[in-house]
């Protein structure tokens, strides 16, 4: 999870919403990737889908079915349906997202027994520090849209 912070800071950096996802396949770290959307102008680039698509080209194969993600904020509806495409069998993520997760919050996408595939989850790994880098960036935000 330290890694995946790295990447949220990174993602501060570049003036984009600061979550960082990796992805561990075995003992080696397969992708690693960080928020997106500014930058290429798509509504898809969030870490979580970034990652995923680095992790299925390194292992050349769209099954992450040996692999898990680590990701700073609970992934969304969009991202959960493509960890579940992705047959990714292990979630652990920071913070949770009251507003936009799909893992516990307000859906829980990775553990609906109507889909092909279920994930299990770990939650609140290092929550504090996902959530303050997150509430640092919102903060300077309003700052600047009050000036």
């Amino acid at each position: 999870m330290r890694m995946a912070l790295r990447e949220a800071e990174q993602a501060f950096l570049e003036d984009e919403v600061p979550v960082g996802a990796i992805i561990v396949h075995g003992d080696e770290v397969i992708a690693a990737a960080h928020n997106q959307r500014e930058q290429l102008h798509d509504p898809t680039a969030h870490a979580e889908m970034i990652a995923i698509t680095q992790a299925a080209e390194a292992l050349g194969s769209w099954r992450l079915d040996a692999c898990v993600l680590y990701v700073t904020l609970e992934p969304c509806p969009m991202c959960a349906g493509a960890i579940v495409q992705a047959r990714v069998p292990w979630v652990v993520y920071g913070a949770a997202d009251p507003k936009a997760g799909a893992v516990d919050s307000l859906f829980t996408l990775l553990r609906d027994p109507r889909l092909n595939h279920r994930c299990q989850t770990t939650s609140g790994v290092l929550a504090a520090e996902c959530g303050e880098i997150l509430s640092r960036f919102f903060q300077a935000k309003r700052k600047l849209g009050k000036k």
